[in-house]
């Protein structure tokens, strides 16, 4: 009983370290847990009848979900490690009952306080080897916080590029350049500032996955509403005149491509062309 509750909780702590490793420092992975929330979150909120305020709170509540789950299941994995030890690897303080104070609740309260560093002491271990895990599981307690405020600082800067260049394509949408003013070196110099943001947009979906689930909102700053905007813009600077504008259009299309490609497979599968998994994109951004 004492291996299988030991094993146990090792493995769920080494399985939420592993999905913290894939959230954060993998740059082609996503977490399994962080990517099963998430999805599970958008999809519920895509079935709701008022789409657009719950789609709003998946990105947040996901990352809360998320980051509760590490510290939890982290929590109870170290319980099970101590449990099996408890009361007689332990010290207790004066007025606790060693042996009324030796259930799995009181496991996870040691564990708790562990994680959270309070060190409060009225219930500690006394064993040599316990004694070392317990500073670990307070080590493993700072990496979790230091990976939810690496996450956050990580990913909302990538959503405020992803928005910036949303509100370019608005600014040129509107602006309603045609193909002859297109046609120049202020063309030419337009596209590669789109084909450039592009690119920072198809690696920060890249680096941080969970970004497709955040909803943004305004349609001045959502990107799944003008991507097919930039596909036409595209099409209509390669017939240019101007050698440089065709080869604009021709980087602008590849970023184009780039992106599409990495949406289809990590999060449409449509196996469609550019254009199709643009149109996806929208759709399952709540475009009309």
């Amino acid at each position: 009983m004492t291996w299988l509750s030991t094993t146990a909780g090792f493995a769920l702590v080494l399985l939420i370290l592993r999905d913290v490793f894939h959230t954060l420092w993998h740059p082609t992975r996503h977490g399994g847990l962080s990517r099963l929330v998430m999805m599970t979150l958008w999809r519920l909120s895509s079935r709701s009848g008022i789409r657009r305020r719950p789609a709003g709170l998946v990105g947040p509540l996901g990352m809360v979900t998320v980051v509760a789950l590490w510290a939890l299941t982290v929590a109870v994995g170290w319980a099970l490690v101590y449990w099996p030890h408890m009361p007689q690897r332990f010290s207790y303080a004066a007025g606790l009952e060693p042996a009324e104070h030796a259930s799995p609740v009181d496991a996870l309260y040691v564990s708790l306080v562990t994680l959270a560093t309070l060190g409060l002491g009225d219930i500690a271990p006394a064993a040599g080897w316990l004694r070392v895990l317990a500073p670990m599981e307070a080590l493993v307690g700072f990496v979790l916080l230091s990976a939810t405020v690496a996450w956050v600082l990580g990913i909302y800067p990538a959503l405020a590029r992803r928005r910036a260049l949303a509100l370019r394509l608005s600014h040129v949408r509107r602006s309603r350049a045609t193909a002859r003013e297109l046609d120049s070196d202020g063309g030419a110099a337009l596209l590669d500032g789109l084909a450039a943001a592009l690119a920072v947009a198809t690696v920060d979906f890249m680096q941080y996955a969970e970004s497709y689930y955040f909803y943004d909102g305004d349609e001045n700053t959502s990107l799944p509403l003008h991507l097919g905007y930039a596909s036409d813009l595209a099409g209509q600077a390669a017939t240019a005149h101007h050698p440089d504008v065709r080869l604009s259009a021709s980087v602008l299309r590849t970023a184009l491509d780039d992106l599409a490609t990495v949406l289809d497979t990590r999060f449409l599968r449509t196996q469609g062309s550019a254009d199709e998994v643009f149109e996806a994109y929208a759709a399952n951004h709540g475009a009309p």
